[in-house]
Parts: C-alpha cells; structure tokens; sequence
C-alpha cells in the first residue's frame, strides 16, 4: 500500500521536471521582450540569501519538499500507525481488495492531516510566517519550526525505544526528554507506531478469529468439506463489523489513543 503512495509522488516529481523547461522558458520571456515580470508570480524567499527569489530557486526548494514528503509522512507522524491498522482489518475481514489501497491510503491521510493540523499550525505561527517576514533565519526556522514535531512525538514515544537508540548512537543519556536528538527520537517514534499498530492490529483480529474457528468447526461437522469455510464466514464477519457499526468505533479509538 506505501508503495501506491510513493508511486503517486513520483509521477508528481516527474511531472515538474518534466515542466521546469517550460517554467523556465516563460519566467525568462518578459526579460528578453524588456518587460516586467508580473508580481503574481510564485516566489520563495528566503532571509540572509538575496537571489532566492528567483524561479530557480522556487523550483529547487519546490522538489525537494517534494522529495521529503515521503520520508516526513512515514516518520514523523501517525500515517504509518493508522495504515498498518487498516490493513489489519482488511484482513481480519478475510477481504483482499476492498476497501481498496487508494481507499485506505486516502483515508489514513485525511486522518493523519486531522491529528496533525494542530501541529502544522504552530510551525506555520512559530516558524513560516517569521521567515517570510525576515524576522528569522532559515536555521533557527528550522530549529523552531521542529519543536512542536518534537513534542507531538516524544508524547507517544516509549521510553524503551528511546533508550535503545541512545545505546546505539552511543550517546549520553539525557536530564530530560527536551534534551534528546532528533537522531534518536525519529527512529525510536517509528519503533513506537510499529509496535502500536500491530497491537491494535492483533485485538481486531481475535473477536474475526473466533468466527472463523466456530464456522470451522460447525461446517466440519456437519460433513460439508467441499465447501470452504471461508465462503461462510466472511459473510458473518461483514455482517458483524455492518451491525456494530465498526467504522465509527475504529476511528474513534484510533483518534483517542492521539488525545
């Protein structure tokens, strides 16, 4: 499913390479001709830099954005968590194309924006808004721009996973959590929703697992062994996951195990 993810991204990142000549050709026009280039155009601007207005540099901070989607997505927020469980389901369903990947991958990221809209908040009042006006470099945007992510994920980071990667990195262990690297908190956040997400995963599949062996064992009893039991009881589990209205009662507790 993560790889219909990055396939999408890809295509996104070909299509501006593929546009950039174009881009080019229509930013350099209006100077040949002696004319002015329009005010409306797309300009990233960084402090400290006094060329970075121009469309080149738009372009090249516009495709590595690009680029780190991926990996920001996958590591530093709730997506993997929440895919990992929704694939889970699909399976404890005995379902294998329904909902679909898009499906599930669309959904997760509607979720993942829903949690971590608060957060993209606070970066944009601590962080973007005083780049564009010039009152902060890009570094110490950058630093603060990185300190909400750091409190959203040392808030579901375990201690053990954190310890670990301190022991890897061969670094001293911290006073208190503020103290810690981001070069440890990212790998030990990601071992945390791992861990998570196959809980979660493993106690929607006990209540599936019950029907599937009760059904088992009926149809084998009563000598219907040209019939698979699975043709029986995914009727059931659908039926069960319809009538307790599974959807609802999924997303709410996804959504308040982030409280």
């Amino acid at each position: 499913m993560i790889s219909v993810l990055f396939r999408a991204l890809k295509i996104t990142l070909v299509g501006c390479l593929l546009l950039c000549p174009v881009w080019a050709a229509a930013a350099t026009a209006p100077k040949a001709a002696g004319q002015a280039i329009p005010g409306n155009e797309l300009r990233i601007t960084m402090p400290g830099a006094p060329n970075s207005g121009s469309l080149s540099w738009t372009i090249v901070v516009l495709l590595t954005l690009l680029t780190l989607i991926p990996s920001l997505l996958l590591c530093m927020t709730p997506f993997a968590r929440l895919l990992i469980v929704f694939h889970f389901l699909r399976q404890a369903l005995g379902l294998q194309t329904t909902p679909t990947n898009q499906t599930l991958i669309g959904l997760a990221l509607v979720l993942t924006f829903f949690l971590m809209q608060p957060v993209g908040t606070a970066i944009l009042n601590d962080a973007v808004l005083p780049l564009q006006d010039g009152k902060l470099s890009a570094m110490d945007a950058l630093q603060r721009g990185s300190a909400p992510v750091r409190t959203f994920m040392l808030h579901y980071v375990r201690e053990k996973d954190v310890a670990l990667f301190i022991d890897l990195a061969k670094e001293q262990r911290p006073r208190n959590p503020e103290e810690l690297s981001m070069r440890v908190i990212v790998p030990a956040y990601i071992l945390s929703e791992l861990k998570a997400g196959f809980q979660v995963g493993a106690v929607l599949f006990l209540p599936f697992l019950v029907i599937d062996m009760v059904v088992a064992s009926i149809t084998t009893s009563v000598g219907m062994l040209q019939l698979p039991p699975v043709v029986i009881s995914t009727p059931l589990k659908l039926l069960l996951f319809v009538m307790v209205d599974g959807w609802n009662l999924l997303i709410g507790s996804l959504m308040r195990s982030f409280s």
